[in-house]
């Protein structure tokens, strides 16, 4: 449970990050599609929410080498961030492409349907207890 609180701490991090990414690119780079900002702002995320897990969601399962931080932060790339990355720009294109909503309550209805299923990826995958 205490994994699980410490996620979302990170995650409401992560979501203020891709926010401001997302509204600062979708602003000042008009010939930037809101699907292209989305992918950056998503990916500047997972990296920040990588480094945050590591050293505090899951202290408790510590890499104990530079191998295991970066086959970690492998892991975490390629299932929650991949995860992330699907699952936001297909809800921004269903919110906003198809339905017209606008980008920010769109942005925040797709990070909060791909939250559980990132965080079982995460807490079961990409920060699994290395075997001894």
């Amino acid at each position: 449970m205490l994994h699980w609180v410490k996620f979302n701490v990170v995650g409401i991090v992560g979501f203020a990050l891709q926010s401001i990414v997302l509204f600062t690119l979708t602003r000042s780079t008009p010939s930037l599609s809101y699907l292209a900002a989305t992918a950056v702002a998503v990916e500047l995320a997972v990296l920040n929410n990588f480094f945050w897990h590591q050293r505090w969601t899951w202290r408790d399962r510590p890499a104990l080498t530079k191998t295991d931080t970066l086959r970690r932060l492998a892991k975490f790339n390629v299932s929650t961030g991949l995860v992330s990355l699907a699952g936001n720009l297909f809800f921004m294109g269903l919110l906003v492409g198809r339905c017209h909503l606008p980008v920010s309550g769109a942005n925040l209805a797709s990070v909060l349907v791909c939250s559980l299923v990132t965080f079982l990826l995460a807490d079961r995958f990409a920060f699994d207890v290395a075997p001894a």
